[in-house]
């Protein structure tokens, strides 16, 4: 799947700029956009889309964090699980999330090590590259499944949803978005290519001895060659980053599109006395995410089905984030140009057209 990888990597260079062409010109987040264009039944529509698809990452997530402290500890993660979500949900209302953000991203770095550990294993780069540049594509019900799951989890709704928020709560002026849509160009390269080295990596380790990953346990392996015993606490540090900046994130998405949809007072700078709806859904989502996260099931396939189920909603959230960014009246008059629009299109049809492609594999077996 390493050619699907190299081919997100403009897809979602495409949609963060369209989502940020908005915000900038607009001063407003995509859903209130679409409010404010098409009313709240529309609004409405994009809101459920976003929040159910979000408390079920929001659960996945907070799992994976509690699995990372797990191999960290060697406690059962359930003990971690409300820890968690309130040592979240304090540091959103104290505001002390937005200060340890930048730290917490640069942890995730440690995912980098899968280069080193993909050099290490000593794959067969030809294969590699031969698999990338002329890939194997069968439509068959694992490949459109395993195909969803990269475009959901990529394209979830929230991601592109939460840019537009940042955006317009920074007030960007339109002349300041290339160098936003630089620096999210840079980092999509960056996070792609590590992409790309975790699945060579997996397939040169894992993959020998073909087997389904079901636990963070199993899936640190894939750093053995690299870091040997001490595998499992490299990839635990990662995972812990990486749901450390995702569930506060998913959770306000969530208060900020519930309560934007109800022309309700909004943003992180706000006390819950002055955005009680944005807030109370914030607890509410940390709450659901919890209780969803102590079901029994393997985090690995946890977060597969969620992204599986992310690709199957995001069509619903892109086509309406393209009918704001087309209009004339939204835009002020100036709509994301025709070739921008036209890759944003062809981004849409391709998620619906996979979401359709599973869907039908899984009826016909």
């Amino acid at each position: 799947m390493a050619w699907l990888v190299v081919l997100l990597l403009p897809i979602l260079a495409v949609v963060q700029a369209i989502a940020a062409s908005v915000a900038s010109t607009t001063q407003m987040s995509l859903q209130q956009a679409i409010l404010s264009r098409y009313g709240r039944g529309a609004a409405a529509v994009a809101a459920i889309s976003i929040v159910f698809i979000s408390l079920l990452t929001l659960g996945a997530d907070v799992q994976a964090g509690s699995e990372a402290l797990t191999l960290l500890t060697g406690v059962p993660f359930y003990y971690f699980i409300v820890p968690l979500v309130l040592l979240v949900g304090w540091m959103l209302v104290a505001k002390s999330y937005l200060k340890i953000e930048r730290f917490l991203a640069w942890l995730t770095l440690i995912f980098l090590c899968y280069v080193a550990s993909a050099i290490y294993a000593q794959p067969d780069w030809g294969a590699v590259l031969r698999a990338i540049a002329l890939p194997h594509v069968a439509a068959t019900k694992l490949m459109l499944g395993a195909a969803l799951a990269l475009l959901g989890t990529t394209l979830t709704g929230y991601v592109y949803f939460w840019e537009s928020i940042e955006v317009a709560e920074r007030g960007t002026l339109e002349t300041d978005v290339r160098s936003a849509q630089s620096d999210a160009a840079i980092g999509m390269l960056v996070a792609g290519s590590s992409f790309i080295f975790i699945l060579v990596a997996t397939a040169a380790t894992l993959g020998k001895h073909p087997a389904a990953i079901e636990t963070a346990a199993q899936a640190a392996a894939a750093l053995r060659p690299l870091a040997g015993p001490w595998d499992q606490a490299l990839f635990a540090i990662g995972l812990l980053a990486s749901a450390a900046i995702a569930i506060p994130v998913i959770a306000a998405t969530n208060g900020y599109v519930i309560a934007q949809t109800f022309g309700a007072n909004a943003g992180l700078t706000s006390t819950p006395h002055q955005a009680p709806l944005f807030y109370k859904t914030i607890f509410a989502s940390l709450g659901l995410g919890a209780c969803l996260a102590m079901l029994p099931l393997p985090t690995i396939a946890l977060l597969y089905w969620v992204s599986v189920a992310a690709g199957l909603t995001t069509p619903i959230t892109l086509a309406l984030t393209m009918l704001v960014a087309r209009n004339p009246r939204t835009m002020r008059g100036r709509p994301i140009g025709g070739l921008l629009a036209g890759a944003g299109w062809a981004v849409t049809g391709v998620v619906a057209m996979a979401s359709v492609g599973f869907v039908v594999s899984l009826f016909i077996g």
